[in-house]
């Protein structure tokens, strides 16, 4: 095959039987399960666990994973020193790509991936997944304490995955509600295919590269904002709008010179991404809890869908998951640059699943190209120019 497909779009890259898209109708499914049953019956820990090892787990093993997580929560303090002397106008996404780079050299032993036998010590394998997966929330909740010229506030080992992250971040035991809010959050964030973020996990993974470095790479894939750095760019759009009343005229200026509507279409669904919907049920919950207090900035969103449906829908363009997360993280008092470090906590379950995978069957991404280029010619002496 020798056409080229600008962004490789359509184009097989891998076989997996970690999640799927049924685009037409807007089903997201992990493992053979509908997202809308897992945000509904289960946690992030089980559906973590699903996702790396392929099955529901029983009950005692979900209990051992968990255990496993909260056992492994604790920072070293070289890392922790490391944090304090990153600048802290630094964006979290490029703190958390520097942090989780370095964990490498802290916790060694990715020499076991050489060679034919790459994937076969899955002690290493298991117990690294572990490490990154703990130690994610524990770093970003850290981060938001240093650079505000804070001592970061140490984990609970009694509390959930989520519980703990809103903990370490807030100082304070999180409200049950806004506990489960953060879990379904993280839930939907989790996996979803082949994106750029898990592709960069693929490419890293080819080559045997150490798995800290791999997560790092795809860090760094997820903080642009045309993947996950769009929720925090949907906010500043609505408040960029203000009211309700002015969003007709803002978006058809930006259709009408082509520029973009954060978190409106999705490549892979012709219809309302699967994960929106979920989330703007919660935000209805959370609002209702609070008494129908409604954030102005939620009115505009709904809004924002309205309007973008009436003149997008046709061409299969509407909510993404970007629409609501960026807003709901935000009337939960998490700062805006701090949604997309939510994003890569949760995707490292889907990021991680892809790696154990690609070990499974390794071959080495090697892709052609088309080239464009000058043909064959003779160098020119310099004196001759």
């Amino acid at each position: 095959m020798n056409e080229y497909l600008p962004g490789l779009a359509g184009v097989p890259a891998t076989q997996s039987n970690i999640s799927d898209i049924d685009g037409e109708n807007g089903i997201l499914f992990y493992r053979g399960y509908p997202i809308e049953e897992l945000a509904e019956h289960s946690s992030f820990e089980e559906t973590s666990r699903l996702l790396l090892d392929g099955r529901l787990p029983t009950a005692a093993e979900l209990a051992d994973f968990t255990s496993q997580l909260k056992e492994n929560r604790r920072i070293k303090f070289h890392t922790r020193g490391m944090m304090k002397n990153l600048p802290a106008s630094g964006h979290p996404m490029e703190m958390l790509q520097t942090v989780v780079a370095s964990l490498g050299m802290f916790y060694p032993g990715s020499d076991c991936l050489t060679g034919s036998d790459a994937c076969e010590d899955l002690d290493y394998i298991h117990n690294t997944t572990v490490k990154i997966m703990a130690r994610m929330p524990c770093i970003v909740a850290m981060w938001e304490h240093i650079r505000n010229g804070y001592d970061p506030i140490e984990p609970r080992m009694d509390l959930s995955y989520a519980e703990n992250f809103l903990y370490m971040l807030t100082g304070k035991e999180p409200d049950p509600l806004l506990a489960r809010i953060m879990d379904v959050c993280l839930i939907l964030h989790a996996e979803h295919t082949i994106n750029a973020s898990t592709f960069a996990v693929l490419v890293n993974a080819s080559t045997l590269a150490n798995p800290y470095t791999v997560i790092a790479a795809a860090i760094g894939a997820l903080s642009g904002p045309l993947h996950g750095g769009a929720n925090q760019r949907v906010l500043g759009m609505l408040e960029e709008i203000g009211t309700p009343d002015k969003v007709e005229e803002y978006v058809d200026s930006k259709l009408a010179n082509k520029e973009v509507i954060w978190g409106m279409g999705h490549r892979e669904y012709k219809t309302k991404d699967p994960r929106a919907t979920i989330l703007q049920g919660l935000m209805d919950k959370f609002m209702a809890a609070r008494g129908g207090d409604l954030n102005p900035m939620f009115e505009v969103a709904k809004r924002v869908e309205a309007v973008c449906e009436d003149r997008l829908a046709k061409k299969g363009v509407y909510a993404n998951v970007d629409f609501y997360s960026g807003l709901l993280y935000s009337e939960m008092g998490i700062p805006a640059d701090q949604f997309t470090t939510i994003f890569a906590i949760a995707r490292s379950a889907g990021w991680l699943a892809h790696w154990r995978e690609q070990l499974s069957d390794n071959r080495i991404f090697r892709p052609t190209q088309v080239y464009t280029g000058e043909p064959r010619r003779s160098y020119v002496p310099i004196s001759k120019r």
